[in-house]
Order: C-alpha cells, then sequence, then structure tokens
C-alpha cells in the first residue's frame, strides 16, 4: 500500500497559492506600478505603460468580439513598430497565438505559413502590402486583413479591409482577459528559414516565454527601466523574447524600422540607450562605420549578439569603442538565447585580445535554461570537458519549444533520447563553457580531414581589409571538397584572392585555408545570417 506523504495533505493549489507562468503579467504590472514611465518611442511618438497597456486590452477584446478564440492564429507582417510590440501582449491577452511572420521572406513562403498556421487574422504593414497581397491570392481561406499606419514611412502597398487604430476602438478599455489556464497553452508560433524545404512551425508556451524573458533580465545584468534599442527583428523568436523582458523591467522601447548604422548611433545618443541586440553582421557594421558617427557617445552601452558565432575580431571591434558585448547562443526552438558566455571576474586583469577570445565562445547554460552537453549524436554519451573532442550541442529544460506544429515526427526526432538536438557541433572546455565549431552541414570534409567553416572565417576576419567573410564547402575532384571563401573588403580596402590565401595559411595549417576567394557582397537572412546555402549553390559554378 502506497502511503501518502504528509506534505501531500490538504496543500493543493488553489488560487491563492499558485498562477499559471505568463509574461502577460508583466504589462500589468508596469501598468499598474509605473504607469507614466515612457514605454515606447517611434519618432515623435511617445507612449507611456499605462497608455500602451490601455491599447493592449483594447486589441483583445477587438480580436475577441471579431470572433477569435482561444489558441487560434494571428499572423502578423510589421516591422520594429508600436503595433509590433503591442501584438505580443494583446494577441495573447486574447487567448490567441501570435504569429510573427519573417518580413523577408517571399510570397509563396508567407502564404504556406498564412495556410500551415490556419490564420483568422492578419495584420500587415504597408512596406510588405504587396508581398502579402501576392500570398494572400495563393491561398484559399483568407484571413481577415488589417493594416497598420506609421508616418514615418510613405509608400508600399496599403491592403486590408480596415486599419489597425480603428479595429482597436473596437475594442473596450474594460476588457475583463484572463491569464490562460495553463502556463503550457500556446502563446506564439515562429517559423523556422526553411532553407531546406517547408519552414517548420516552433510552438512556444507561456511558461517558457515568461522563463525566458526573465532569463534575459538575470544572465545579462539587466538594471531597472533600461532603454532598449529595438534592432533585432521581433519577428525572430519574438525579439528573443525581449518584448516581454522590457515589461518585465518596466524598460523604454526604441523602435526602429530599419536597421542602419546611422540611426542606431542617432539614437543611441538622443535616447541614452543602454541596450540593444543583433546579429554579427550588425555589429561588423557599426565597428565599421564612419568613425564621426561614433563620436558623442557618453554613457554605458551593452549589446548582445548571436545569430552566428561572432568572431573574437568583430567583438574586439565593438569593444574599442566602449559597447560592451555578450555572446549568447540557441535556435528558434530554445526562444532564441538560452546560452550565454558569461564573464568571471577572475577574467577582468587579461589582455584585451584573451579578453575577446573568451567572449567569443558561446558559453554556459543560462540561469534559467536548465541544462545543455556536448555529446556523440549517436550514443547521447557525454564527451570529454577537453576542449578539443567535438560533438553535437544537446539542451533540455523549459526554455524549449512544445514543438513543431503539425509534425510530430520531426518533434519526436529532434526530442529523442530526452534531450533537443540541435544540429551544432561544438567542443566543451574544461571550465564547462562551450564553443561552436560548426553546423554539421557546414562542416567541410577534406581529404578525410575535418574543417571548420567557422575556424576559417575567423582567420579572415583578422585581416584587417576584410568586413565579411564566410566559406562552405565545393567539390572537389582530388579532396572530395575544399573550402571556398567569400568575403567582401572595408570600404577602399584592397587585398587579392592570393594576398588572402597567403595570410590564411601564415595563420593555419595549410589543408584548411581555402582554395578560392569570391569578392562580393554576401547573402543573409533579415537576422543576419548569411545564407549559405545559397553561397554553396555559386561555389558550384566557380
Amino acid at each position: 500500500m502506497t502511503q501518502t506523504s504528509i506534505y501531500n495533505q490538504n496543500l493543493d493549489k488553489n488560487a491563492a497559492n499558485f498562477a499559471p507562468l505568463s509574461p502577460l503579467s508583466f504589462l500589468r504590472r508596469a501598468a499598474t506600478l509605473y504607469p507614466k514611465h515612457p514605454a515606447v518611442i517611434h519618432g515623435n511618438l511617445h507612449r507611456s505603460w499605462a497608455e500602451v497597456y490601455t491599447r493592449c486590452v483594447q486589441l483583445a477584446d477587438a480580436l475577441t468580439r471579431q470572433g477569435i478564440r482561444r489558441g487560434e492564429t494571428v499572423s502578423v507582417l510589421l516591422p520594429n513598430t508600436p503595433e509590433m510590440y503591442e501584438v505580443h501582449f494583446g494577441v495573447p491577452m486574447a487567448g490567441a497565438v501570435l504569429n510573427a511572420i519573417n518580413t523577408r521572406l517571399d510570397a509563396r513562403a508567407v502564404a504556406f505559413i498564412l495556410q500551415h498556421a490556419e490564420a483568422k487574422i492578419l495584420i500587415v504593414d504597408p512596406e510588405f502590402g504587396e508581398v502579402a497581397q501576392a500570398a494572400l491570392e495563393q491561398i484559399e481561406n483568407k484571413p481577415l486583413v488589417i493594416y497598420t499606419e506609421d508616418p514615418l514611412f510613405d509608400g508600399g502597398q496599403k491592403i486590408g479591409e480596415i486599419s489597425y487604430d480603428d479595429f482597436l476602438a473596437k475594442g473596450s478599455v474594460d476588457f475583463a482577459w484572463e491569464l490562460p489556464g495553463d502556463e503550457w497553452d500556446a502563446i506564439s508560433l515562429n517559423y523556422t528559414s526553411g532553407t531546406t524545404g517547408d519552414p517548420k512551425g516552433v510552438v512556444y508556451h507561456h511558461r517558457g516565454a515568461y522563463l525566458n524573458a526573465v532569463n534575459n533580465i538575470v544572465c545579462w545584468h539587466m538594471e531597472s527601466h533600461p532603454v532598449y534599442l529595438w534592432t533585432l527583428p521581433m519577428f525572430h523568436c519574438n525579439g528573443w523574447c525581449f518584448p516581454w523582458t522590457l515589461a518585465a523591467q518596466v524598460g523604454t522601447n526604441v523602435c526602429l524600422r530599419h536597421v542602419r548604422e546611422e540611426p542606431i548611433y542617432a539614437a543611441i545618443k538622443e535616447h541614452k540607450v543602454s541596450h540593444f541586440c543583433g546579429a554579427p553582421v550588425v555589429l561588423n557594421t557599426l565597428a565599421n562605420a564612419d568613425p564621426a558617427l561614433k563620436e558623442g557617445i557618453d554613457h554605458k552601452v551593452k549589446v548582445m549578439t548571436a545569430g552566428a558565432a561572432p568572431p573574437a575580431a568583430v567583438i574586439a571591434g565593438m569593444e574599442r569603442i566602449g559597447i560592451e558585448v555578450t555572446q549568447v547562443y540557441g535556435l528558434t526552438e530554445t526562444y532564441g538565447p538560452m546560452v550565454v558566455s558569461a564573464w568571471q571576474s577572475k577574467w577582468d586583469e587579461v589582455d584585451f585580445d584573451e579578453r575577446c577570445r573568451l567572449k567569443a565562445r558561446q558559453g554556459i547554460a543560462g540561469v534559467l535554461a536548465e541544462d545543455l552537453m556536448v555529446a556523440d549524436p549517436e550514443t547521447l554519451e557525454e564527451l570529454p570537458w577537453d576542449g578539443e573532442t567535438q560533438g553535437e550541442i544537446f539542451m533540455r529544460g523549459n526554455i524549449t519549444m512544445k514543438g513543431y506544429l503539425k509534425n510530430p515526427e520531426t518533434t519526436e526526432k529532434s526530442f529523442a533520447g530526452g534531450w533537443f538536438h540541435s544540429g551544432d557541433l561544438a567542443v566543451r572546455h574544461p571550465d564547462g563553457y562551450i564553443q561552436i565549431k560548426d553546423r554539421s552541414k557546414d562542416i567541410i570534409i577534406s581529404g578525410g580531414e575535418n574543417i571548420s567553416s567557422l575556424e576559417v572565417e575567423s582567420v579572415l576576419f583578422s585581416h584587417p581589409a576584410v568586413l565579411e567573410a564566410a566559406v562552405v564547402a565545393k567539390e572537389d575532384e582530388k579532396w572530395g571538397e575544399v573550402p571556398c571563401a567569400f568575403v567582401s573588403l572595408k570600404p577602399g580596402a584592397q587585398a587579392t584572392a592570393e594576398e588572402l590565401i597567403a595570410y590564411c595559411r601564415e595563420n593555419m595549417a595549410r589543408f584548411k585555408c581555402p582554395k578560392h576567394v569570391v569578392f562580393g557582397p554576401l547573402e543573409k537572412t533579415s537576422t543576419g545570417k548569411v545564407q549559405k546555402y545559397l553561397l554553396r549553390e555559386r561555389a558550384k559554378s566557380i
């Protein structure tokens, strides 16, 4: 006979001692305790937390009046505008699921997402109206289309039946919204890039969104009332959960429609921006911007970077202008950042180059991320922490997706063995910090030897003339595969392919050096990742 523990007798969950974790609670707190604190800035538009809360409540009620039921999808095609911030609260406050679509996708991909997500409503900015219209023409069950209006943007194609503000006006400010009945309920749906087929729909739950929003605060040592600049697209992993983080910390969201070095530096100086996020390509652009743009920053600025492994040279470029870099690592499936390159005080005295090298490592599991390991992808046996033995990164914990929408087979495969399979290859150093060596699909196997494309890129980035570099495999009759480098140079800089190959030979094993160098701009996704599958196609014709 099983005896019941004394701690389980008459000690049940109830409304007084248990509430489902949801980032929606952050917004209510911010509006209640700091109603007049600035929440959103967009050009001349300034809104307080009380005003943002009211608009989100109205949006939730308007969606409910429109017939949106719990668990149905609301899709958006929006840049980093106040409306994009509001939907991160208003949609789930109605019990619906937010699907923020990558604004760089073509009409076919957008049509697939709308259809696969069974979107009931599409909110679209005129800048993406043409693509949205072409997508809508390809699907049978068309959603209600709502358009936004932005005084900072003139042009595009306005499509839809009603404006966003007119739709909001249908909602009551007294709508009695509720937290989800279950924290496992879906809060958002984000699609992977789909570079090898149709994109996969990654489902987030309220619990994970809540925890990763707080994890951002803890891992970044984020103070109360930060001023955050939106350079990272909010469609990307829901802005790494920072829309909810900013509500928790009662910060100020400085919206930025287009990511360019001039408006970034201008916003940092004008609004005293304390934090922003961006892919290494954004950091590289800022580091190599006109020196005059960098003048006048007299306060502390922190940047969090991820999306691709940043070479130490890129981190050094930012640190030299006084912007403190923290690298994080994760995937769409882990709500964005789940691993952080946490700084340790014992490293304070190391020289500048060593500091940048340490910061270039991906790091350790975030405080609320639970666990990760580098292991054999076949046996899931954890590998030695020796900084040399290479394996796949596996993660598990509360900051991991529910799974892939309508894709049980891939979901089961990605969670096999009780771990999420990242597909990224890394080593683990004796201090527990991981360092990515490559995506499994990006490893170059030349004459039976594995070559890390990231290692070759890191050497190329250290050349004084190189602005950007990406290395992929090119078929070779003798070696099977050889490294092929795609390089863009800094403005005014000059370098030949022969010079860059010779530079690589001076700084790494000769068999790892690129055999071909191609000059020109690199194709990237909207989040700054180089689209290596396109470069691999280009390499075939070289």
